[in-house]
């Protein structure tokens, strides 16, 4: 499909579907927080649940894609490479909290289980691929069967965390601010309309996330760069867009809370991908196909998942160069970690 165009074409429609796609997750934030307000769910349960869902729907595409076609390295590096750029991608939201620090916005234990329970994952996964993945039924390995039961888990836990105040918070959380502080122009629109335009965004980015796996497949083969770098670096930012998008809008209606919950949601939705790409990649567990670059993704999100943990449990209140140090450490491990895939590639 995009074989015959030239590089340059390439990129152009690259960066319009990239636009498409940070449109879409910018609105997508501002009316699941206008549900949350009329519907009073919490919102760290809709971050982790609906909007984080919501904004993986590029990922599912794109993983399931490339594993029914064969590339099982493409997908695993487009998974836990968006692992990390979306841990990165609380720390440019950072940057947009006025006073004080993304961690120190809240004050529920909610979130910083959701990061421990995703650690509990990858970790699982790195397990797996160390003692080598069985193939249980056909092609199905037990590794990613065992990851889903673990996302199950997580999620009844999380479930059962909702309400629970094992915490005693100083400060006001976010969901108990005045309204007259609410800046969400779509607090007025109805909740049928609100579910309706949720919709549609959410299509917008899972038809853009169908071209994107076939437009990355294209530019590394153009560039030269390989599929591994490609898929953990390029493919991963755009297809990770959507939460960008989203943490920055909900820091920006003081929707704390959900910001960082839709991150560590997607990230644990990301490892529970591991088993629809498990049924369509044919040659074996796809967890045995980890390359170097795959391996090296996951444990450099066990890393930062971690730094952010205890940045949510010690709540730094001062900024350096505009964000906590928890963000900032998380920001220079991306860097430093998209540095070593490149050798990897």
């Amino acid at each position: 499909m995009f074989n015959s165009l030239p590089l340059i074409f390439n990129l152009l429609i690259f960066a319009v579907l990239a636009i498409i796609i940070w449109t879409a997750g910018t609105r997508l934030s501002y009316f699941i927080d206008a549900i949350a307000e009329q519907t009073k769910i919490a919102r760290a349960f809709l971050g982790l649940i609906l909007l984080a869902v919501a904004t993986e729907l590029p990922e599912f595409v794109t993983t399931l894609t490339a594993s029914s076609t064969g590339k099982g390295s493409l997908a695993l590096n487009n998974m836990f490479g968006g692992m990390m750029l979306q841990l990165a991608v609380l720390a440019i939201a950072d940057i947009f909290v006025k006073s004080g620090t993304l961690s120190s916005k809240l004050h529920k234990p909610t979130v910083a289980i959701a990061g421990l329970l995703c650690i509990t994952s990858l970790s699982a996964v790195l397990i797996i691929k160390t003692i080598r993945d069985p193939a249980i039924a056909l092609h199905i390995g037990a590794g990613s069967m065992l990851v889903t039961v673990l996302y199950i888990i997580s999620m009844y836990i999380l479930y059962r965390s909702q309400g629970r105040e094992t915490w005693s918070p100083v400060d006001l959380p976010e969901d108990q601010i005045a309204e007259s502080e609410r800046k969400n122009r779509f607090d007025t629109l109805s909740l049928s309309r609100l579910i309706f335009y949720v919709a549609i965004a959410g299509l917008a980015i899972l038809l853009c996330g169908v071209l994107l796996v076939r437009l990355g497949d294209t530019l590394a083969a153009q560039t030269g760069l390989g599929t591994s770098f490609v898929g953990a670096s390029l493919l991963a930012l755009t297809t990770s867009l959507p939460e960008l998008s989203t943490s920055i809008a909900a820091v920006r209606v003081k929707a704390y809370t959900m910001a960082i919950s839709n991150v560590f949601g997607s990230n644990m939705i990301m490892t529970f991908l591991l088993f629809p790409n498990d049924l369509v990649f044919t040659d074996g567990p796809i967890i045995n196909v980890m390359d170097p670059s795959a391996i090296f993704a996951v444990g450099a999100g066990i890393f930062m998942t971690a730094i952010y943990c205890i940045g949510l449990l010690a709540r730094p209140k001062i900024k350096t160069m505009g964000m906590g140090v928890d963000s900032l450490t998380v920001l220079s491990c991306y860097f430093a970690g998209l540095f070593a895939l490149y050798l990897l590639r």
